[in-house]
């Protein structure tokens, strides 16, 4: 009987490991990808994580002298706050443009013509936020 309990405790403490394993293993959530959402001829020349919430993408149209931004959630669900902001670097303190509210899945697109110029971007989303100052120059 002592054997049969010491067996079986092992069994079930090698299966807690096993499971405990599995769930470490666990595979992250998907990053936000850009969907087109600026529109025709914009490209991504930059991103950000935005902690492990979502990204924000600044792009750029090279016909127009135009860049935009967007800040995606990971997956959509519930609204929450989601904000885009870019400016002529440096900012200043306030955004040229600026979008922030409840929403599902992003925030954006914002447009601001900063051809041949420095740009701050940045994506927030609850509270977390990601962004680069003074890049994309010219």
């Amino acid at each position: 009987m002592r054997k049969l309990l010491r067996k079986t405790a092992s069994v079930a403490a090698a299966l807690g490991l096993a499971a405990t394993g599995l769930l470490a293993t666990a595979a992250p959530a998907a990053a936000a990808t850009y969907g087109g959402e600026c529109g025709s001829g914009y490209s991504v020349v930059n991103s950000a994580a935005v902690g492990t919430k979502g990204t924000v993408f600044l792009t750029y149209n090279n016909s127009n002298g135009r860049n935009c931004v967007v800040t995606k959630r990971n997956a959509a669900g519930a609204a929450v706050i989601i904000e885009a902001g870019l400016s002529i670097s440096p900012a200043g303190g306030h955004w040229d443009v600026y979008e922030g509210d409840y929403f599902t899945s992003y925030a954006g697109p914002i447009y601001l013509n900063a051809a041949g110029r420095c740009v701050d971007w940045m994506g927030r989303i609850s509270g977390t936020e990601g962004g680069k100052r003074g890049t994309n120059c010219g």
